[in-house]
């Protein structure tokens, strides 16, 4: 990793599913980030968000009440919360979808399964294109 380690850099992970919560919360630790919230659905998610302000913050497309891209679309209009990454999960895997995540806000698109360390992998591209100068947060 780059320069990113010097100050941590702060992760709220959302998933209806414990599992799937579990091995995003493992590919954070892979990646050197620190995990300050999760949530099992899209109130919760965007609760965690506005009280954790985190750097990036990693959303399940599906959960109960507002969905992940309601989420992801939340975000970007509270100029409070500018400059959060966003990265969407799902098992969603066509053009559409990806496109849909990507037209609602997200930085990012990953779809399910995965393996944590591919999950790791792009949380560090994305933390060392920052590092770089690349719209840090």
């Amino acid at each position: 990793m780059a320069d990113h380690e010097r100050a941590p850099v702060r992760v709220v992970v959302a998933d209806d599913d414990a599992d799937i919560r579990m091995l995003v919360a493992i590919a954070v630790r892979r990646a050197g980030v620190e995990l300050v919230g999760e949530a099992a659905d899209g109130e919760s998610a965007l609760a965690a968000i506005r009280e954790h302000r985190p750097d990036f913050a990693i959303l399940d497309v599906s959960m109960p009440g507002r969905t992940g891209l309601d989420v992801v679309r939340d975000v970007r209009a509270d100029p409070a919360l500018g400059g959060i990454r966003l990265m969407l999960l799902s098992a969603g895997v066509t053009d559409a979808a990806i496109d849909a995540g990507i037209a609602a806000g997200a930085d990012d698109y990953l779809t399910k399964p995965f393996s944590p360390k591919e999950l790791a992998a792009r949380i560090s591209a994305a933390l060392d294109a920052w590092a770089a100068g690349a719209d840090a947060p």
